[in-house]
């Protein structure tokens, strides 16, 4: 009885002995497989940076998707699978969290930015003050005003509060050219297709075809957000990007673009 003890249990041993290696490395790879952020169009040029930086600290690719806060959001409800969400808003941030989209937990408001209005940068316009007696249609011209769809787009959403809010709204809304994302707004000026645009201080910092003629007061509309969060189908890895996010690393990533971080680092 004692020898076939003994044998069972050297079989115990030496099956283990298989079984943990095999699982050590299943566990690894599960940690370390690519995650999908979805995040605001004017975070390209920053994120990318970021991205580039997480990948080669921990060997982990980043794919990222960058459009309109809301587009993303309306596709991560039809079923997109991103692991990650940075909305240029919190609107769109709480849509998702009613939709039992994002992990709310994890949750931060994670970078702000400012509201400006560019021209062209061979433009003849030049620094001019947004209070109420601007007369920012006739300013236009001709032209376009470019800035995101006022409905749905963040940008353009700052936009038409602000201009409301300094009771410029009526003249300026029939000149507006309401495009999919801000981006697209910054494009149209930077080609000259529009003489002036309503972007993010972002944006225009990384645009060297446009110029910044005026910000808008902080006041004239609630403060540009940007929240980050994983979804409710987010990888393991999700955990770490959002952890590096607030490293000091990232943090001198998005100062260098312009984006003031509203979080601590973490180290």
């Amino acid at each position: 009885m004692s020898q076939r003890t003994n044998l069972f249990a050297a079989l115990a041993a030496l099956v283990a002995a298989c079984v943990v290696p095999l699982a050590a490395p299943a566990q690894q790879q599960a940690h370390n497989q690519p995650i999908l952020v979805f995040a605001a169009a004017s975070m390209k040029n920053a994120l990318d940076e970021v991205d580039a930086a997480f990948a080669k600290q921990t060997d982990i690719a980043v794919v990222a998707s960058y459009d309109a806060s809301s587009a993303l959001m309306k596709q991560i409800e039809q079923g997109a699978p991103a692991d990650i969400f940075i909305s240029a808003d919190l609107k769109w941030m709480d849509y998702g969290s009613q939709k039992q989209l994002i992990d709310d937990k994890t949750r931060v408001n994670l970078l702000g930015n400012k509201l400006v209005l560019i021209a062209g940068k061979d433009s003849k316009l030049n620094k001019v003050t947004i209070d109420p007696s601007l007369d920012l249609a006739s300013l236009a011209g001709e032209g376009r005003i470019a800035t995101g769809d006022v409905r749905a787009v963040p940008v353009g959403i700052y936009a038409k509060a602000a201009l409301q809010k300094l009771g410029l709204w009526g003249a300026v809304e029939p000149k507006l050219a309401m495009v999919g994302n801000v981006r697209a707004a910054l494009v149209l000026v930077a080609r000259d297709e529009a003489p002036l645009g309503i972007v993010y201080a972002t944006d225009a910092k990384v645009e060297p075809a446009v110029k910044v003629i005026a910000t808008f007061p902080d006041d004239s509309h609630e403060p540009i957000v940007y929240p980050v969060a994983a979804t409710r189908t987010a990888k393991p890895s999700a955990a770490l990007y959002l952890a590096f996010l607030r490293s000091a690393a990232a943090r001198a990533i998005f100062e260098h673009y312009g984006f003031s971080v509203l979080l601590k680092p973490v180290s």
